[in-house]
């Protein structure tokens, strides 16, 4: 049975609770064309009223799915390194990253981070990083 992409799932974290979310956004140019396809994975703390949005925007050298050549939760960069976003371990790992980079999870405001600049960490933590 697939997964419905935007219902929360439960994360747990040195017994935090947390929740997250992934989406796909993007904008219909009609005939079955898109343009400016944008994934983006949402955690918060459970009980939290803030949250973090971690978008992975489309742009060169960095692949998001398309409805085409990619499966949904999949980024990549044209250079090999590639995460899947529905795995519990990626989100977590972007989670560690997230807070290591500053990230207040009970801030009670809505976040925003780039997840390319959190790419190559969590890539690295999850082995998913192409070999140099």
């Amino acid at each position: 049975m697939a997964r419905r992409d935007k219902k929360a799932r439960r994360l747990v974290v040195d017994g935090e609770t947390f929740l997250w979310a992934l989406s796909h956004t993007h904008h219909a140019l009609g005939d079955g064309q898109y343009e400016g396809c944008c994934e983006t994975l949402v955690i918060r703390r459970f009980k939290a009223r803030g949250h973090l949005r971690i978008v992975f925007r489309q742009g060169p050298g960095r692949l998001v799915p398309d409805g085409y050549l990619m499966p949904s939760g999949a980024v990549a960069t044209t250079e090999g390194g590639h995460l899947n976003l529905h795995e519990p371990g990626t989100a977590r790992a972007m989670l560690d990253e997230a807070l290591a980079q500053g990230w207040l999870p009970d801030d009670a405001s809505v976040q925003e981070m780039d997840g390319w600049a959190l790419f190559e960490a969590v890539a690295m933590r999850r082995g998913a990083a192409p070999a140099d």
